[in-house]
């Protein structure tokens, strides 16, 4: 009789729970959480890009069963990752390399969560939208390509590739232009690339590793930008390069973004930099 009645009070004491557990609703994966995210990605994209929310959704979803543990991340941090793509108007995924969403195990929390990578292509995008945008170029400097540059009150930059048998790579460089007629470059050796490129979380995964030269245009066209004046989008867009963001709301963009002390994307085991890219 006391086993019975033993039993009778455990099944009684645990059906509240089991009954609690049924009814909670299940928390929607990161797939159904990005359909349902269709209307605000509607509402937060610029007034250029309208009716680009299937697109912007469609390639999230492809990311998600592309990018190894991206469906293991926290859903704030993807959706912010995904709400600061929209909000500048950039294409997440690598295909139009504006932007990548890339999934980093925190330590501190136990978790992926999403970083976001502005893309070359996304800081060139970006930069167009200045009014006094005028001209924006960079390029890698071979061997055998005839190259001076020159510093000072009379800095100048001349390049001519070499039509072939160029070489090695031995610089990048990125120039941009102003309607106004100003103008400015930065020129980087293939040393200075990697310093910046060995400060990155993302050093071995993601574009850095498919698309090196971009990158290392990219980080000329950073150091350049740091020059010129910036419009709004294209300074968020600096603020959250490979950074973390868990704020899905319009004002998110405007917070201060978090730089998480992460490890590599495929498995969380190998220790990667706690530093951020320049």
């Amino acid at each position: 009789m006391s086993t019975d009645l033993a039993e009778r009070v455990a099944r009684r004491a645990t059906a509240p729970a089991d009954q609690a557990a049924q009814q909670r609703p299940a928390q929607p994966s990161l797939v159904q959480f990005v359909r349902q995210m269709g209307p605000e990605i509607a509402r937060a994209l610029p007034a250029h890009m309208a009716g680009a929310a299937d697109r912007i959704a469609r390639i999230a979803l492809t990311d998600l069963n592309r990018v190894p543990n991206l469906a293991k991340a926290t859903r704030d941090s993807f959706a912010g990752a995904l709400m600061t793509c929209t909000q500048l108007g950039l294409e997440p995924g690598g295909v139009s390399g504006e932007a990548y969403l890339l999934p980093f195990w925190n330590k501190k929390i136990g978790q992926h969560e999403v970083q976001l990578v502005i893309g070359y292509q996304g800081m060139i995008k970006l930069f167009w939208q200045h009014p006094l945008a005028a001209g924006l170029d960079a390029r890698e400097v071979h061997e055998n390509d005839d190259f001076e540059y020159e510093y000072g009150l009379d800095a100048y930059l001349r390049h001519k590739p070499a039509r072939r048998n160029r070489g090695p790579v031995t610089d990048y460089y990125a120039l941009a232009r102003l309607s106004n007629g100003g103008s400015a470059f930065v020129v980087m050796s293939p040393e200075d690339v990697e310093k910046i490129r060995r400060r990155s979380k993302a050093k071995d995964a993601g574009p850095w590793q498919t698309d090196y030269d971009a990158m290392a245009k990219k980080t000329a066209v950073r150091q350049l930008f740091k020059l010129l004046p910036k419009s709004p989008e294209l300074a968020r867009a600096v603020a959250h390069d490979e950074s973390v963001r868990r704020d899905a709301s319009t004002d998110g963009i405007d917070a201060v973004p978090d730089f998480i002390e992460g490890e590599t994307v495929e498995d969380g085991q190998s220790a990667g930099s706690d530093e951020v890219a320049a």
